[in-house]
């Protein structure tokens, strides 16, 4: 089942599906170049102090934090990189520059390849197991 989603944020075609690893998940629908800029998350800005009450409460939530002072929520954004999945092994990684939240391929990403991310620290402070398959996989998030 494919999802709808926003694509005014995507600079390479993808896919939203089922993923092994949680839920649904982005799937590039063409083979990927390394270092290629792939979209962009957009959301709701919203200070630290309210990211951590909501993440507080929250099992899934999708906050990036941009600052010290400023994070954004993309819970209710139509932003197909707000499914990307957490991998201890990731092919893409987040840059956040000038306030956007960027995702770039970190090697070639194949046809119909999940495309993941390191979340790094999470609220979830290691109580979270880690579904990602990686040989490395850290086993928490």
């Amino acid at each position: 089942m494919a999802l709808p989603y926003d694509t005014r944020h995507q600079f390479v075609p993808v896919t939203l599906r089922r993923s092994r690893i949680d839920g649904y998940g982005v799937f590039a629908a063409a083979a990927i170049a390394a270092g290629s800029r792939l979209g962009l998350l957009t959301g709701e800005a919203i200070s630290v102090a309210e990211a951590r009450r909501r993440a507080a409460h929250k099992t899934r939530l999708m906050l990036v934090e941009l600052s010290p002072a400023r994070a954004i929520d993309a819970s209710r954004s139509q932003d197909a990189m707000r499914f990307t999945n957490h991998s201890c092994a990731p092919n893409a990684r987040i840059a956040v520059e000038d306030g956007e939240v960027s995702f770039f391929a970190l090697r070639e990403i194949a046809l119909d390849e999940e495309i993941t991310v390191d979340y790094g620290l999470t609220h979830h402070e290691g109580r979270l197991s880690c579904r990602c398959g990686a040989d490395n996989c850290r086993g928490q998030l």
